[in-house]
């Protein structure tokens, strides 16, 4: 690599906070030589020790057999506990149905969500053995099936700490997700009301590096973004190109890789992209117009990913924590599907 990369590497390093050294870093610190620590908001690595000890084996187990037979499930459940996470917290309130229609699964951002089946299978799997029959919520559930999902596919690890208690709420009318159309500013503030900061929001758009969206979302973009029949000028002309092959002005349902070139495989490529030009959102190409994200992006372009894992693992722990229930809120659902 030549001088001036390197220094420009120092330098991007530096701002972003990225370390180069072990990658895949366990997310929770060991405090006073303890192995599992306790953790903020009463969750805890071991919270079913005594009632369900092989929680994490039964669904691994179960999620390993879904994902291994369709590895798209893994885009679609991370994205479920994401959806999750982001209307009441992680309280698997995204899993309630509702006979008048108007639960958030509901919602149309909400409609191209799959993977429900997974999270049942998981439950039912639990239910079947003592001690863990009534005692596991349905909120931990799809955390864990999150983060296992992922790994079947060779993305990261994380560890998942538990003792959430699923709620009792779920109405489409609260479904605020983070916008494919916003811009960074807007994004930015979505994430500080979670408690989540600048660099999780460039880190969890990482996600997109699996995955696939539809000519839908990106038709304003590549056909007529004024008004006018022009593109977004935010975006690669060659990429348009490409894309119009794909998605005709009238088409809505063609699926469109979020990375195109690696959408199989978790890894790093996603910000190679968004460095291009080629991110397929608004959300993703704003990236570049806001001075710390637009240094991570370039970061891991240079270092190949160095940090991503790592990052990405940490960044996760953190959204299992938004607004979580614990204690004797909530509830531990029978059913998923159903309050008690």
């Amino acid at each position: 690599m030549a001088l001036k990369n390197l220094l420009v590497l120092v330098v991007l390093l530096g701002i972003v906070g990225v370390s180069l050294a072990n990658p895949y870093g366990n997310p929770l610190r060991k405090q006073n030589g303890q192995r599992n620590p306790k953790m903020q908001g009463d969750l805890d690595l071991d919270y079913y020790r005594s009632t369900c000890p092989q929680v994490e084996t039964i669904v691994r187990r179960v999620t390993f057999q879904y994902v291994s037979r369709r590895p798209t499930l893994a885009a679609a459940l991370l994205r479920m506990h994401f959806h999750d996470c982001f209307v009441r917290g992680c309280d698997g309130s995204i899993l309630l149905k509702s006979p008048f229609k108007d639960a958030e699964r509901d919602a149309v951002p909400n409609l191209s969500v799959r993977g429900y089946e997974v999270v049942d299978a998981a439950k039912s799997a639990l239910d079947r053995i003592k001690g863990c029959r009534g005692a596991v919520s349905c909120a931990d559930v799809l955390a864990l099936v999150a983060r296992d999902a992922v790994a079947v596919i060779g993305g990261p690890w994380w560890p998942v700490p538990l003792g959430r208690r699923d709620g009792r709420i779920s109405k489409l009318s609260e479904v605020n997700l983070p916008s494919p159309f916003s811009d960074v500013k807007t994004l930015k503030k979505n994430f500080l009301d979670k408690g989540l900061n600048t660099k999780d929001l460039v880190v969890l758009s990482g996600a997109h590096t699996i995955g696939v969206s539809s000519c839908a979302i990106i038709n304003n973009r590549i056909h007529n973004f004024t008004g006018r029949g022009d593109f977004d000028p935010a975006m690669n002309p060659s990429y348009v190109r490409a894309l119009k092959k794909r998605c005709k002005p009238t088409d809505f349902k063609t699926p469109v890789d979020m990375d195109p070139g690696s959408a199989k495989k978790f890894d790093s490529h996603y910000f190679n992209i968004v460095a291009q030009k080629k991110g397929l959102f608004t959300s993703d190409a704003t990236l570049l117009d806001d001075l710390d994200t637009n240094l991570y992006i370039q970061a891991q372009v240079l270092t190949r990913g160095a940090s991503f894992n790592r990052d990405f693992s940490e960044s996760m722990v953190k959204l299992g924590f938004v607004e979580i229930l614990t204690g004797k809120q909530g509830e531990v659902r029978r059913k998923c599907a159903f309050v008690n």
